[in-house]
């Protein structure tokens, strides 16, 4: 189930997704179509990790939560990978480094729910995701207070976009960030393990 690198040309905008997606759901194919919507996104690229360094227990394996993203997310705006098992990359800001460097003259947005805004301080070299890199951020039901008030959010307050003024984020010089509210799922991923509904 190997996949080609995405196509993406210079001008474009494109959001990034990461994460394990064990097992992707309606709640990300919901923030996804947001994302688009609110930052002005040409396309969204779901990044399948390998694996999550902060998590101990490890997710099913790969080809089969792409099998399982494929089916929850079909979008012709939307593209699911495994870049970081391409790549090699472990880590999002390695990640992110040589995307940029592969892609010249793409604009990315690092997407992520506001639960991950919360720890986003622990990941290895997140001030530098947050300075060469714009950032979206989706917010999830009772994350937005803890969000909020996370490391990154206030060492970097006054780089935030009013939500508001969403569709300026990618226009904006970095580093740049931009909180929105939005319509929730209220659906997990460790809820549907939970409940059986997803096994490895």
């Amino acid at each position: 189930m190997r996949a080609s690198m995405p196509y993406a040309v210079a001008g474009q905008t494109i959001g990034l997704l990461g994460g394990s997606f064990d097992p992707a759901h309606a709640g990300h194919a919901h923030i996804t179509r947001e994302a688009i919507k609110r930052f002005g996104l040409d396309h969204v690229w779901w990044m399948v990790s390998p694996g999550n360094p902060l998590k101990s227990r490890g997710p099913a394996p790969l080809d089969q939560r792409i099998e399982r993203a494929r089916e929850v997310m079909d979008h012709p705006r939307v593209r699911i990978t495994d870049i970081e098992r391409q790549l090699g990359t472990r880590y999002t800001a390695s990640t992110l480094r040589a995307l940029q460097a592969r892609y010249r003259g793409v604009r990315f947005v690092w997407l992520m729910g506001a639960d991950n805004l919360a720890q986003f301080h622990r990941w290895q070299d997140w001030r530098w995701i947050m300075d060469n890199v714009h950032v979206g951020v989706l917010a999830r039901p009772g994350d937005r207070i803890s969000a909020r008030m996370s490391p990154a959010a206030r060492l970097y307050v006054r780089n935030r976009i009013p939500g508001r003024m969403s569709h300026l984020l990618t226009l904006s010089e970095r580093p740049a960030w931009c909180f929105v509210n939005v319509p929730m799922v209220a659906q997990s991923s460790t809820a549907i393990r939970a409940a059986g509904g997803w096994q490895a």
